[in-house]
């Protein structure tokens, strides 16, 4: 098995594969409960800073977003190097980053007023239409596509991570954040790709299920799905805010 997906890896799964005991064990239908609930806190506190930000409260909605994303960076790491503790760090991580997407939205919503509901509809279109691509077999995760998606993927983080070096620097990379065409274009294959790394996920998660892992893989598996989510749709942003630029 392989993914994209830095919180979901075969290593993980091979280590606890097994270790589950009787009506103990990870289960599908488990994991697809528990990460309902951790989106269903992200949109809560998301809502929070969101409020707060359209309120007029701009400052402390940034610094708590702020805040947000520090705590989200801090669990998730835990969480992603601790699978045991995925029990309290994946829903205190589906807590922080909702806090920072709040704001974040907040603040592309003051710019492009109704941009939010477009991505959040695009968001969960995509992730329903790709699940039931994947249950209909009508894409086939093939050890060839999981190569592709997971070298893309690689690709687009060491990408952002030398640009964000190079920022500190005063160098700017040209074009690809910007609205014409080649930033538009950049922005759809990272679209594409985030989408794509849902369907391993679910190829990942389906697999995972059937190792005999412990319970709390399923709030595991939960975070790992909730973080290509929460790419996806920042992706998605980034994408209208170009589109609407222009």
């Amino acid at each position: 098995m392989r993914t994209g997906n830095p919180a979901l890896n075969d290593r993980v799964f091979q280590n606890y594969a097994g270790q589950g005991v009787q009506n103990e064990t990870m289960t599908l239908q488990g994991t697809i409960n528990k990460t309902l609930i951790l989106v269903g806190i992200a949109l809560v506190t998301a809502s929070y800073t969101w409020g707060q930000y359209l309120g007029g409260n701009t400052q402390m909605a940034m610094m708590v977003a702020v805040g947000g994303a520090v705590g989200g960076l801090i669990t998730g790491l835990i969480c992603a190097f601790k699978p045991a503790s995925s029990p309290i760090t994946a829903p205190l991580y589906a807590l922080f980053e909702g806090l920072f997407l709040g704001g974040f939205s907040g603040l592309m919503e003051m710019r492009f007023p109704g941009i939010v509901i477009q991505a959040v509809a695009l968001t969960f279109g995509t992730l329903v239409v790709l699940l039931i691509a994947y249950k209909t077999q009508l894409i086939k995760v093939t050890e060839n596509l999981r190569l592709g998606i997971t070298a893309a993927t690689g690709a687009i983080a060491l990408f952002y991570f030398v640009t964000f070096i190079l920022s500190f620097f005063g160098i700017h990379v040209p074009y690809i954040h910007e609205s014409g065409l080649i930033g538009i274009g950049f922005s759809l294959f990272v679209v594409a790709i985030a989408a794509m790394n849902l369907v391993l996920d679910f190829d990942f998660i389906e697999n995972g299920s059937n190792t005999g892992a412990p319970k709390f893989m399923e709030w595991y598996a939960g975070f790992g799905l909730l973080v290509t989510l929460i790419w996806l749709y920042i992706e998605i942003l980034r994408l209208l805010s170009k589109l609407r630029s222009r």
